[in-house]
């Protein structure tokens, strides 16, 4: 038999409602709701009122400090984002539909994927679809994580994580770039045929921030080297601001082979190998909801990009060695 809960779901619960349980939770307060709706205080309340009667719930304490949801209302409320989440979806793919775009999709990305593999894929999606719209957030996965589940983004881009993803996520390799150690072009070292780790003791770094994915590895492989890193440096996910910071300094940094190569500005590459520390760059998305058409479409063009960059990198990596073979046959003759 059906009970008061669940016909009040079923039938009675209003997107209205849903958005006044969100704010009751950003906020905490009647009065600052009241204000950002732009009713009265009584009217939000007996709203809230109204809907833990209908639910036959509490869903939020009242104390001197606010309102502060109890588990019901967490409950509640977790659900009430994801499903207006939705209902925003639905609302994009209408306009888009009527108006004959292709939608609007959001994409999350780690700072370190800004640089080569998103911005070509985006330019393919152009091509491919003029009237496909895109908006991308940049942030750690700590941010974006969060938002993918809500629905609140599409696909996020970037190096996958060293765990297993939780369930409900689904991944996507992309591309296995290897990473190198870089310098500007005016650097002493740079355009060394052969270093030795002990040549950059004495020269700053810029280092990804600690708790990020590669800190710690790459840390690792410095101590391994006796190469101190313990002063003198700069923490940045930034591609833009360490590739401007090693034109501009001494400093040495460690970039993706892809970014380094960048032909707008690129850096010397040191001639010191990195073991493989990282797991790929890939995409990751909620298996738990459909990806849109133009979500698909753009998964679809940064598997692409990722072939032909890789293509570009062997290529890349033949030339060298058939320059080495020349060389070294002019030695020997």
């Amino acid at each position: 038999m059906a009970t008061q809960l669940d016909w009040y779901l079923s039938v009675n619960l209003k997107a209205r409602q849903l958005r006044l349980l969100v704010a009751l939770d950003d906020f905490g307060n009647l009065k600052q709701v009241a204000d950002f709706s732009h009713v009265t205080v009584p009217a939000v309340s007996k709203a809230l009122a109204e809907l833990e009667k209908g639910l036959g719930l509490n869903l939020f304490i009242r104390s001197s400090q606010g309102l502060r949801p109890t588990p019901h209302g967490e409950c509640l409320i977790r659900h009430a984002r994801t499903l207006l989440a939705d209902l925003q979806q639905v609302r994009d793919e209408l306009k888009a539909l009527s108006s004959g775009a292709g939608g609007k999709i959001h994409i999350g990305v780690y700072p370190a994927s800004t640089s080569v593999l998103l911005p070509r894929a985006l330019a393919r999606l152009r091509e491919r679809s003029p009237g496909t719209n895109v908006q991308v957030t940049e942030g750690t996965s700590q941010t974006l994580m969060p938002q993918l589940w809500e629905g609140k983004i599409d696909l996020v881009v970037g190096r996958l994580p060293n765990r297993i993803p939780a369930r409900g996520f689904e991944e996507h390799d992309l591309l296995d770039e290897r990473l190198v150690i870089v310098t500007g072009p005016q650097h002493p070292l740079a355009g060394r045929k052969r270093l030795k780790w002990d040549d950059l003791a004495s020269y700053p770094w810029v280092l990804p921030p600690v708790g990020s994915q590669m800190r710690e590895p790459l840390e690792r492989v410095l101590v391994q080297y006796g190469v101190p890193i313990d002063n003198n440096y700069v923490e940045t996910l930034s591609v833009q601001l360490s590739r401007a910071y090693l034109y501009l300094t001494n400093a040495i940094g460690v970039m993706a082979h892809a970014a380094a190569h960048d032909t707008s500005q690129p850096l010397a590459i040191l001639p010191l190998s990195l073991p493989r520390m990282l797991r790929p760059a890939g995409a990751v998305w909620n298996k738990n909801r459909s990806l849109r058409p133009g979500a698909q479409l753009m998964l679809e063009c940064l598997q692409e990009v990722a072939t032909d960059l890789r293509a570009q990198e062997e290529a890349t990596a033949r030339a060298s060695e058939r320059r080495n073979e020349r060389l070294t046959a002019r030695k020997t003759s």
